[in-house]
């Protein structure tokens, strides 16, 4: 059975987007031994996972030149890997190695799980990962934490109905002031 990971920048008060839906503020203060953790973390295989909202901005950012010279380990594992966008709305997915799911989220993660494969990540999109959540979809919520407070915005949480109970498995600190922490269901 395939994992499904949830890996998300999140600020010290909890949200992954701001109030303007901006993510922007997690590239801030990387630094060598963020980006050698970063790129240790993309160099594996699987399936990316992604809502609408968060394809169309990294569909927007890591196919360009731009992303191949600041990042380009990261940059060739994601234009690379196999990716599954779910969105009712989009009439077609242009990013190299996308499918395109309209209907039947939940159903579709369910088959994909009991195959056989390397692991599946959900990068952003915070409405899958909630409604995953709320499901007992999820594996592991790996998450980095920056240092600074947003005020206001989503939460990856944002909808889910009852308590998650999670476990603490890992956690790093980095130089930086990033933490990473990750979690899976107690």
């Amino acid at each position: 059975m395939r994992k499904l990971v949830v890996f998300n920048q999140v600020s010290i008060d909890g949200y992954f987007v701001d109030d303007h839906r901006d993510m922007s503020w997690a590239k801030q203060d990387a630094d060598d031994e963020f980006n050698r953790f970063s790129s240790d973390r993309a160099s594996g295989g699987g399936v990316l996972l992604f809502g609408r909202v968060t394809y169309e901005l990294m569909a927007s950012f890591w196919p360009t030149r731009e992303a191949a010279h600041a990042l380009p380990s990261i940059a060739e594992r994601m234009n690379h890997l196999p990716k599954v966008v779910f969105s009712r709305t989009m009439k077609r997915a242009s990013w190299n190695n996308t499918t395109l799911v309209k209907d039947d989220m939940v159903g579709r993660i369910r088959r994909m799980k009991a195959e056989p494969g390397e692991g599946m990540a959900i990068l952003g999109s915070g409405n899958l990962v909630s409604q995953l959540a709320e499901r007992g979809l999820n594996d592991e919520y790996e998450l980095i934490v920056n240092p600074l407070a947003l005020g206001a915005g989503r939460t990856i949480f944002q909808g889910v109905s009852k308590r998650l109970g999670l476990k603490l498995t890992q956690s790093r600190t980095f130089k930086n002031g990033k933490v990473f922490l990750s979690y899976v269901p107690a």
